[in-house]
């Protein structure tokens, strides 16, 4: 399991753990833990907000602490992110916008969709306070890399690459109970951490999958990598807008 968990690091983080040759197939099998990165990936980012709310404004803290969580991310998803906006954005054919998709330049699609997830994104994380922050930002990233397993379960793939071997795997028996797991993890934690605000924010990044899912299949009649990068940066804007209305209302 120790090498299993160095490859989900290594896929999912840029922290300098080497990767070998069963990377792709030990990430797949082990979607189930995605949660749990999410949560490390989170605690990092959310003790760093809490020390912040020390020195800085609040405005400061939130862009910082999304900062954070791009780096400690490597970016990898923000080139989904963007590429799934010019494909959203685009007109023709499926294989024409999985083209587009695919293309190195960003488009206006892609620039505006990155700017709109990234500015609401780090403004609402601006509005959480030093006593919730910690919790909170581990809840939206837990949220965030349950989408990715939700995506992985709920779609088809359009053809074969990187996510192959995660649609491949979150089908089937096998996929189901690795489904019931992650949710199973998401939902503890965030229960545990934030009572019914975690549920809902759980909640809205399963719903944020979904819908990317349906909204891939028909542009694109599946969906592809782009769409799961995309996926995990779309549910964490949610999950923490979501997040911060329960808290003014609970």
């Amino acid at each position: 399991m120790i090498k299993e968990l160095k490859n989900l690091f290594s896929f999912l983080t840029v922290l300098p753990l080497s990767m070998d040759k069963d990377m792709l197939t030990d990430c797949a099998k082990n979607m189930f833990i995605f949660p749990l990165i999410g949560g490390f990936i989170g605690l990092l980012a959310g003790v760093f907000g809490w020390v912040l709310f020390y020195f800085l404004p609040g405005s400061i803290v939130g862009v910082l602490v999304l900062g954070l969580l791009l780096i400690i991310t490597g970016l990898h998803h923000t080139d989904g992110l963007l590429d799934f906006g010019d494909g959203i954005m685009a007109h023709g054919s499926p294989e024409r916008k999985i083209e587009i998709m695919h293309d190195q330049l960003t488009g206006a699609g892609g620039l505006s969709l990155g700017i709109m997830t990234f500015l609401v994104t780090a403004l609402s994380f601006s509005e959480l306070t030093s006593n919730i922050i910690i919790q909170s930002v581990i809840v939206v990233e837990i949220s965030a890399k349950l989408s990715m397993v939700i995506g992985s379960w709920a779609g088809k793939s359009v053809h074969k690459g990187m996510n192959s071997p995660f649609l491949e795997a979150m089908h089937g028996k096998k996929g189901s109970l690795r489904l019931v797991v992650a949710l199973a993890l998401s939902f503890g934690i965030a229960l545990t951490l934030l009572g019914i605000v975690g549920i809902a924010t759980v909640l809205t990044a399963i719903i944020t999958s979904l819908f990317i899912v349906l909204l891939s299949h028909n542009h694109f009649k599946g969906i592809t990598g782009d769409v799961l990068g995309a996926t995990n940066e779309l549910s964490r804007m949610t999950s923490i807008i979501i997040l911060l209305a329960m808290i003014r209302w609970v």
